[in-house]
């Protein structure tokens, strides 16, 4: 069978029919760019047929009108009687013979695309097309043209071409459609609005102004731009009369014209200003322009409140080099109403740009320009109930991002550990709960903690506190303390000049500071730069390597492509030196010490700017030269260690131990009996377990084997012990209780910086969970392998859970705020409960110290509340003069924040922000808190001023003895002081001879004051006696001579303190009750030992010969212990430096 080949044919598809009509219709109509070309083609015509009209009016002279030659009149003589109307010059014109030709070409062109367009969007409906207005206005502005070609006596009929300004706006509107279309670019419908808008007074006027002039030819013969000024004087409502219509016609045409755009405009007015209100609320978009020529960040957020806005805004523009960037906000809710009144002030609306719209839009984050912005800082919202969920968001934003522009540095701010490894790849992460609950760990064991990082990552402005507004509002004087040399608020001198202390980095041989220190060791340079400069040498990182190591130690050697971190009042490049005169007068050398109250050289804060720092002549000493002499002190003939140099080279002889340190360094592989006899038995190495994802491994104290968990439970016994409480355990220190509602992950970075291996043993406190919710499996399994940790189920509401966790017994108190509580309807509402929670336990345990934390910054003013405590109502109005002054930190005046008792992890946020211009900040942060350990770098902790300490007497002496000795480094000191301004509560003696006779008082009011403490007990069980007491104390006051207005204030005061002291003994003896029916013993129990009349701050780098005093507690950065222990023998002469990079595993074989 034979196949016949068949030949092959090519077939074209078309996407539309493949016809003549299809194609013109492709041409005019579909397609984008070939429609546009037509739209401005017919754009271009009617503009052309208006410039025409205009040109025939001006060549145009009715006095020689063909009509009035015929009818032989001069139609510049005519007089016109009111109701006749010569009709001539309106119905007939002037038009030469060439204009008329321009005209015909036009109308022609013009009604044959017309047509054309028509037949092309037919669709059916034939009336539908010729109904329409541009179809209307084209026949009659065309037609008449051409008829005149065929009856020529009518070429020279008015045709009221000037109509052709509303099918140009017609065709303008169609045009920028399809402009929009051919660039593919969405269509802006508020350029739309304001086009219409003009486009439409634009073709009211034009049109007025040509409708007036033609029908006042057989009128007042006005020229166009005496209708122009007609029509303008009209419509803006002036109307000076002076020019006025004449006849009926013209004046009909302008009634048709005002009613026209009282009717057009306001419908145009209303809808542009609903669009202008609508992209208010959206924020429109941020310039191409201006984001190629300008720097911006852009800031994402779920929900942006005031609070979070000015923290933000205060610390990002409060570096100068930052001063032009501009700030694009990326929020998806409508802006409420007090960000839109912040946004308003100048200062603000300049630079801030609020855009609403998601970052899961690719479309929103072109309108923020992201792929040319400086940095991203996405930032989760904390008051949300599922902090999870907003973990999600946050997580999903960074995503989005990171997709769009991924040059972008982002900054990332993550509430929860266990989501943190989503987002590794962000430049720089804050994880809320990891910082706060380290943060909350080291304020128990060194105080303030949560004080000091928030003034180191806090931007000063070089404000200092309103000192006399201070004094003006305290209205205190002198007299109150005679004895006392110091004015009331010589701390908050000390403390708001200490404050403004910032870090820094610098480059080593670019150094003033550190330069000369090349070659030496780094405590050399650190105790030296200190002495000379003022400022506080912290750490260093080598040009090869990323790690930040603080206070490597003694053995490390300063190299010249070393980065220097150091704290200081300002960068060294905004300050100026200069050198002081080596001969100086005898009397300026007595002057030498003022104690604590003399200015810091180096706390001169200008503006801005420049810190003059006077160089101190004292030559780098080296280390054969003298050491420091101690004080010749009559009547005193113990010998006391002097102190020794600091070594430019250490070597191993000069790493001991300083004698006013306790003795960290002895040898605990060898437990003591009494050790092994209660099974104190601990090794160090690496928690075998992490309840999370992306936690840094710390060397710690562990068991040998890890603990049951039915022993975990403190409230129960179980097969393995019978106790039920924290008293029959028996513990050697105090415990520490934390409250929280649930155990998160975030928990286990408080118990790692208290069981960190550095930390003596013999010194470990027992840690108490005092959980609202019983705690997950995972998470037991975390802890069981550290020791003295324990949990219980209950509330800081109850008072039987607090005495049965041994809150009698407690060194601190640490209440976390509670998530479900996080969000309520009025903002500051959300800590209502923590506040009156912890105020509960302030009264009922007055001794416990009581570390909180709050939401909301602001409402750490009712944070232990003494509503007629004088000095606490001053602080307040300071804090609101501060705030109303722009301050950053308008709260630091407070005696809580000072002392480090409350602490809010919104303070926080400014160290995310603050990592934009200091990226270092948050690898310096984490080493302080213990969340990472860098092999050779040192940790935060702190030590007591004794008596024994007291021969040191300055700062300076201090840091040469930690640097000589131990290679600590000091950064500051926590000072605790007697309240001296107000009368505290804890002082209730009431004596009569303190009014009667001043001479001799103190033995009889000691006296009086322990037989009051003595029969306190008794009188507390007997109302009667009480009452008798009150009345005792009012007669008291009867007798009392009423001297002055201040000698019954006084006795006022005291009278209230003595119905304090019987309301203090009522809540001491329910706690007494309720430990009895718990079967607790009350003896531990002390009402009455309390701190309410002292007042504790910080001072960060205070001045080198700063005095110390009694009870000072100092932070240092002790040098990395497992840095020195050797895999081999080394010489003695070995540096540090050279072991800097190897894994802490691999040096350390425990």
């Amino acid at each position: 069978m034979v196949y016949r080949e068949c030949e092959k044919v090519q077939v074209e598809f078309y996407m539309n029919e493949n016809t003549f009509k299809e194609r013109l219709k492709l041409f005019f109509i579909k397609n984008q760019r070939s429609s546009l070309r037509i739209r401005l083609f017919n754009f271009s015509l009617k503009l052309l047929s208006c410039f025409l009209y205009i040109i025939r009016v001006l060549l145009d002279d009715p006095t020689q009108g063909l009509v009035c030659k015929e009818l032989n009149r001069s139609c510049s003589n005519q007089n016109y009687t009111p109701g006749t109307i010569d009709w001539s010059p309106i119905i007939w014109v002037n038009r030469s013979l060439p204009l008329w030709g321009l005209q015909v070409s036009v109308a022609l062109i013009s009604l044959f695309e017309t047509l054309l367009l028509s037949y092309l969007s037919y669709k059916g409906n034939i009336w539908e097309q010729i109904l329409r207005i541009p179809f209307l206005l084209e026949i009659i502005n065309a037609v008449p043209f051409i008829i005149t070609i065929f009856w020529p006596v009518l070429r020279n009929l008015f045709i009221p071409v000037f109509l052709n300004c509303w099918l140009a706006k017609h065709a303008l509107e169609n045009m920028i459609n399809d402009l929009h279309r051919a660039i593919q670019r969405t269509q802006s419908a508020m350029f739309n609005q304001v086009l219409i808008l003009i486009s439409t007074l634009l073709c009211l006027i034009f049109t007025c102004i040509c409708g007036i002039q033609h029908l006042e030819r057989a009128g007042n013969r006005l020229t166009l731009f005496d209708s122009l000024y007609f029509c303008i004087v009209t419509f803006s409502t002036v109307g000076f009369g002076d020019v006025t219509p004449k006849i009926w016609p013209s004046k009909l045409l302008v009634v048709i014209m005002i009613c026209v755009a009282l009717v057009v405009l306001p419908i145009q007015f209303e809808q542009l200003a609903y669009l202008w209100m609508e992209r208010q609320k959206s924020g429109g978009n941020y310039s191409r322009h201006r984001a190629q020529t300008e720097k911006h960040v852009v800031l994402c957020v779920s929900s942006l409140k005031i609070d979070l806005l000015m923290d933000f805004l205060n610390e990002f523009y409060a570096h100068p080099r930052l001063q032009d960037y501009y700030v694009v906000i990326l929020c998806p809710t409508e802006m409420d109403a007090q960000v839109r009144r912040v946004l308003q002030i100048p200062m603000w609306s300049q630079r801030v740009i609020y855009l609403q719209g998601s970052a899961l839009k690719d479309q929103d984050l072109l309108r923020a320009k992201m792929d040319d912005a400086e940095a991203c800082f996405i930032l989760s919202s904390r008051c949300e109930v599922d902090r999870t969920a907003a973990d999600h968001q946050t997580i999903l934003r960074a995503w989005a991002v990171k997709d769009f522009a991924p040059n972008c540095p982002l900054y990332v701010q993550i509430l929860k550990p266990e989501n943190k490894f989503h987002i590794k790849f962000a430049d720089h992460v804050v994880c809320e709960e990891e910082f706060k609950y380290a943060m909350l760990a080291l304020n128990c064991i060194c105080p303030a903690t949560s004080t000091l990082i928030t003034l180191l990552v806090h931007t000063s402005r070089g404000q200092t506190a309103p000192w006399e507004a201070f004094r003006q509002l305290t209205g205190t004087k002198q007299t109150l303390n005679r004895e006392s040399q110091q004015s009331p608020e010589q701390w908050q001198k000390m403390y708001g000049r200490c404050s403004g202390n910032e870090v820094y980095h610098i480059n080593l041989e670019e150094s003033t500071f550190f330069a000369e220190y090349e070659g030496k060791s780094f405590t050399y340079a650190s105790f030296h730069a200190h002495k000379k400069f003022g400022v506080c040498l912290i750490g260093v990182r080598k040009e090869d390597n990323k790690n930040i190591l603080l206070n490597p130690g003694p053995r490390y050697i300063m190299s010249s492509t070393d980065i220097c971190f150091y704290i200081n009042i300002t960068k060294e490049e905004n300050s100026a030196f200069k050198k002081q005169e080596k001969h100086r007068k005898k009397h300026e050398s007595k002057l030498s010490y003022h104690g604590a109250s003399r200015l810091p050289v180096h706390s001169i804060i200008a503006s801005m700017g420049t810190v003059a720092i006077d160089l101190q002549d004292t030559g780098c000493r080296t280390s054969s030269g003298p050491t420091l002499a101690l004080p010749s002190e009559g009547g005193k003939e113990g010998r006391r260690p002097s102190i020794a140099p600091v070594l430019e080279v250490a070597d191993s002889s000069s790493l001991q131990t300083c004698d006013l340190l306790s003795d960290q360094s002895e040898d605990e592989t060898t437990p003591s009996d009494d050790e092994v006899s209660a099974g104190l038995e601990y090794a160090k190495g690496y928690p075998p377990y992490s309840p999370y994802i992306g936690s840094s491994p710390t060397f710690c104290h562990l068991l040998h084997e890890k603990v049951p968990f039915c022993c975990l439970r403190l409230d129960k016994g179980c097969q393995h012990n019978y106790y039920e409480d924290a008293k029959a355990y028996g513990f050697k220190n105090k415990l520490i209780i934390v409250a929280a509602e649930t155990a998160g992950n975030g928990l286990y970075n408080f118990i790692v910086p208290l069981r960190a291996y550095y930390r003596p043993k013999k010194e470990l406190n027992p840690i108490v969970l005092l959980l609202d919710n019983p705690p997950d499996m995972h998470f037991l399994d975390a802890i069981c392998w550290f020791p003295m940790v324990y949990y219980m189920v209950g509330s800081i509401d109850n008072l039987d859970d607090l005495l049965r966790c041994g809150v009698t017994f407690a060194a601190n108190m640490v209440v976390v705020d509670k998530e479900s509580t996080m969000s309520a309807e009025e903002d500051y509402m959300a800590d209502a409960k923590t506040i009156v929670n912890v105020q509960t336990l302030f009264r009922l345990f007055s001794s416990l110290s009581i570390i909180t934390e709050l939401t909301h910054p602001a409402n750490m003013r009712f944070m232990q509340f003494r509503a007629k405590d004088c000095y606490s109502l001053a602080l307040s109005k300071l804090e609101k003069k501060e705030r109303e002054k722009g301050s950053n930190l308008a709260f630091m005046f407070r005696l809580p924040f000072a002392a480090g008792r409350v602490f809010s992890i919104s303070m926080l946020d400014t160290l995310l922000y603050q990592s934009f211009v200091k990226d270092y900040m948050i690898s310096i942060t984490r080493l302080l808190l213990g969340l990472d350990t860098t092999p050779g770098s040192g940790f935060l902790c702190s030590m007591k001023i004794t008596e024994e300490d007291l021969w040191i007497r300055t700062y300076a002496r201090l840091y040469q003895k930690l640097c000589s000795s131990t290679g600590d480094i000091p950064i500051g000191v926590y000072r605790t002081e007697s309240q001296k301004l107000t009368t505290s509560e804890s002082q209730i003696s009431i004596s009569v001879e303190e009014w009667e006779d001043t001479k001799d008082t103190k033995e009889q009011t000691s006296y009086r004051s322990n037989h009051r403490n003595s029969t306190s007990s008794d009188q507390s069980d007997h109302p009667l006696l009480r009452r008798k007491s009150m009345q005792w104390a009012r007669r008291l006051s009867r007798r009392v001579p009423r001297h002055s207005g201040k000698t019954a204030e006084k006795i006022n005061q005291q009278r209230m303190n003595l119905y304090r002291r019987s309301e203090r003994q009522e809540l001491a003896e329910l706690v007494k009750n309720r430990m009895k029916h718990l079967g607790l013993s009350p003896a531990g129990y002390d009402e009455m030992n309390d701190h309410q009349n002292t007042l504790s701050y910080i001072l960060i780098n205070p001045s080198p010969d700063t005095r110390l005093e009694l009870n000072d507690i100092v932070y240092l950065i002790r040098p990395d212990p497992l840095a020195y222990v050797p895999n081999t023998a080394p010489s003695r002469k070995d540096s540090f430096c050279h072991t800097v990079g190897q894994d802490t595993r691999e040096e350390t074989q425990l």
